[in-house]
């Protein structure tokens, strides 16, 4: 603690010798001590300060609420401003830009690579059946079948619904038609 009263004391006088050499007096009304802490003018004005003696600070300190006058809502958003540090923030990959409302005539902004077309073999006959159930397109990976496998098995898993007899039977050809497609992928690898 007497270290901390130490940096108190010396930063009070380095204060007060920079406040007596720029000629500063405090700014509270009747107060004719050295201006040598600086306070913000208000909220909306945080560069501009008053200057005051160590007490007239810290009298101002006690009193000082950022966030008066403001409704909850306003504080709330207030509050998610600072997470960003008051900097305008967008979706990943965006940039910012929202290609739909740029004035873009030559198409530049919007402009996608054309994917390359898949080569145009046809599924087996026996992996058409499971593709068409899980609304794959032939030509597919093991990733593929995987990720649409898992995406179906969430969205129609009889817990999700209650029990329900018909989720239940959806289900269970997600469930065979992908046990059917990773059998099929498996041995045309082999």
């Amino acid at each position: 603690m007497r270290n901390g009263t130490v940096r108190a004391r010396r930063f009070t006088a380095q204060a007060a010798a920079e406040a007596a050499a720029a000629g500063r007096s405090c700014d509270h009304p009747g107060c004719t001590g050295l201006g040598a802490f600086r306070a913000p003018k208000s909220r909306r004005r945080l560069t501009e300060y008053w200057w005051f003696c160590l007490d007239h600070v810290r009298e101002y300190n006690r009193a000082w609420d950022y966030y008066k006058g403001m409704t909850p809502g306003e504080i709330e958003a207030e509050m998610r401003r600072d997470t960003t540090w008051q900097r305008p923030s967008w979706p990943l990959g965006t940039l910012g830009l929202a290609a739909d409302r740029l004035a873009d005539p030559l198409g530049l902004v919007a402009r996608r690579r054309p994917r390359r077309a898949p080569p145009r073999d046809e599924a087996p006959p026996e992996l058409r059946e499971p593709l068409v159930a899980l609304g794959l397109v032939w030509p597919v990976t093991r990733e593929d079948v995987k990720l649409r496998y898992k995406a179906l098995v969430k969205l129609h898993h009889p817990d999700a619904h209650g029990g329900d007899k018909a989720a239940e039977e959806r289900f269970k050809t997600i469930s065979a038609a992908y046990a059917a497609l990773v059998r099929g992928l498996a041995a045309r690898e082999a």
